[in-house]
């Protein structure tokens, strides 16, 4: 595998186990730093139940879920502009929140992923929880954050073929 495959892979993982801590977080209230050192310790790159997870880029993965929880009232201001009339952001399921809420943080903080890739990265996170549906929504709905936070520029990620 090239190092630049590797990277790539290593960032896919990071961003699935961003998503998932996020909404551990949410559900049961764990803090952050313990959170970490949970998936540095036992979740990034280890076999569970017979599943292997993929080695992580842990720097990415930090930078995920601490810059997240740092800017969640940005955030989820953002996400709740783009929905559609007669819905709240409350009303999104809590794995949703965390997948819309970390691709939102990565448009917002990190302009050295292309908004194509980092979009489409997430459409493939939604796709572990989620069918077809969902995975446009969330699409729609992280191209309209591109749009606002990267400008006129981001281009429209057409939802991957299943």
């Amino acid at each position: 595998m090239s190092r630049t495959a590797a990277r790539s892979r290593a960032r896919a993982a990071a961003r699935l186990a961003a998503v998932q801590a996020l909404y551990q977080h949410e559900m049961e209230g764990t803090n952050i730093p313990q959170l970490l050192t949970e998936f540095h310790h036992h979740r990034l790159g280890a076999t569970i139940e017979d599943v292997e997870y993929a080695d992580a880029d842990t720097a990415f993965f930090d930078d995920l879920v601490k810059g997240t929880q740092a800017r969640l009232d940005e955030i989820d201001r953002l996400i709740a502009a783009r929905l559609s009339s007669g819905w709240s952001f409350d009303r999104l399921d809590k794995p949703m929140k965390a997948i819309l809420r970390v691709g939102t943080y990565e448009l917002l903080a990190r302009s050295d992923v292309p908004v194509g890739a980092s979009i489409s990265e997430y459409i493939d996170v939604a796709d572990a929880f989620y069918e077809r549906r969902e995975k446009g929504f969330v699409n729609g709905i992280l191209d309209a954050v591109a749009k606002d936070v990267r400008g006129a520029a981001a281009p429209a990620t057409p939802a991957k073929a299943d």
